[in-house]
C-alpha cells in the first residue's frame, strides 16, 4: 500500500493527531514511528461499520501496535476511543493538551532525533522493522553484522570524541 512508503522511509516519521483519525487515517498512522495526539483526538478502525475490510494496512500492522486484543475490539466494532486509552494501549506515545503544545512535542521529538547521527538513526528504524518479522536471534546476528560494518564510521569517531571532550557532536551528514 501507499502507506508501506512511511514504513520504509529510511528516516524517523512522526505523526501530530489532532481531531478524528478514522480509517485510512489509522494505516497511515500506524505506519509511523512516533505517534502523538492531542487530547480531543478520536480514533476508530471504521471499515466494519461501512461494510468493508480495512485494506490500506491497520489490520497488518495495529495489532503490532496496540496488541491483538485492542485491534480485534478496534476492528470489530468500529468504535470511538479517546487518546488516553490509546495512549494506555500505545498508539500514542504522548496526549498533549492542545494542538500547539501537540506539534511542538512533535517538532522537540524530532530535534532530538537529529542531534544524533544520521547514520544510526537510519539504521536503528531499519534494525527496529526487521526485528518486527525475524526471531530475536536472526535480528542479533543483523544488528553485529550492521555495527562490523559501520564500527569505522565518521560518525562512531566523531561521537566518541564529543563525547571526551563534553561537546555536542557534530555530524557530517543530517537527516
Amino acid at each position: 500500500t501507499s502507506f508501506n512508503v512511511i514504513s520504509k522511509c529510511k528516516k524517523p516519521v512522526i505523526a501530530a493527531v489532532q481531531g478524528s483519525c478514522i480509517g485510512a487515517g489509522i494505516d497511515m498512522i500506524c505506519a509511523c514511528d512516533v505517534r502523538l495526539g492531542t487530547v480531543d483526538s478520536t480514533y476508530s478502525v471504521r471499515e466494519t461499520q461501512l461494510a468493508i475490510v480495512a485494506d490500506l494496512g491497520t489490520l497488518q500492522r495495529i495489532q503490532k501496535v496496540v496488541g491483538k486484543g485492542m485491534a480485534r475490539e478496534m476492528a470489530f466494532t468500529g468504535g470511538n476511543y479517546d487518546a488516553s486509552a490509546m495512549c494506555k494501549y500505545g498508539l500514542l506515545n504522548s496526549v498533549h493538551d492542545t494542538h500547539e503544545q501537540c506539534l511542538t512535542a512533535a517538532r522537540q521529538t524530532a530535534e532530538n532525533i537529529a542531534r544524533n547521527s544520521p547514520l544510526v538513526v537510519q539504521a536503528t528504524k531499519y534494525m527496529l522493522n526487521y526485528a518486527e518479522d525475524h526471531s530475536t536471534e536472526d535480528s542479533l546476528m543483523h544488528a553485529a553484522l550492521w555495527n562490523t560494518a559501520f564500527i569505522k564510521s565518521e560518525d562512531l569517531t566523531e561521537a566518541i570524541m564529543s563525547f571526551m571532550e563534553k561537546r555536542q557532536p557534530k555530524f557530517m551528514n543530517k537527516l
